[in-house]
């Protein structure tokens, strides 16, 4: 399951979603918040998140069907939101529930560096009167190449 929404999620439902019964030996789940990334006070600072509706669906849909290609795996979710956020609102939810712990903890570890490398999303960062629009740090990519 995949979503792109505003809306803030329940990191406790999307738990449940990815048990299965009498199955699940291990589920590994990563939730991303907005962190403070000015020296200005948080009121004076946002936090937007734009994609390409259809596009980023299908990068993330990519990215899952990756993962399940690479680990065995049983349930996985990702939720992403969109629009203006705060500081320490939830950004993305990634989970995965597999019979082991090592598959869960590397399948969700490959779908969040793959989402922030390659899904249609893109950040941009207000101070005051200030924008920047923020690409892939150079550790991002470090990251997403020991999977290649």
């Amino acid at each position: 399951m995949i979503r792109v929404q505003q809306e803030d999620f329940d990191v406790a439902a999307l738990y449940q979603a990815l048990l299965v019964a009498n199955k699940t030996g291990a589920v590994a789940m990563f939730v991303g918040l907005v962190r403070e990334f000015a020296e200005l006070p948080p009121d004076e600072c946002t936090f937007e998140l734009e994609h390409y509706p259809g596009m980023t669906e299908h990068n993330l849909q990519s990215i899952v069907d990756d993962a399940k290609s690479r680990w065995d795996l049983q349930e996985v979710r990702v939720v992403h939101r969109v629009g203006r956020l705060s500081i320490n609102d939830q950004i993305v939810f990634v989970g995965v529930s597999s019979s082991h712990r090592a598959e869960a903890f590397q399948a969700c570890d490959f779908i969040m560096d793959y989402l922030k490398s390659r899904a249609a999303f893109w950040k941009k960062e207000t101070q005051g009167s200030r924008s920047q629009w923020v690409e892939a740090s150079e550790k991002d990519k470090t990251r997403l190449a020991r999977w290649q």
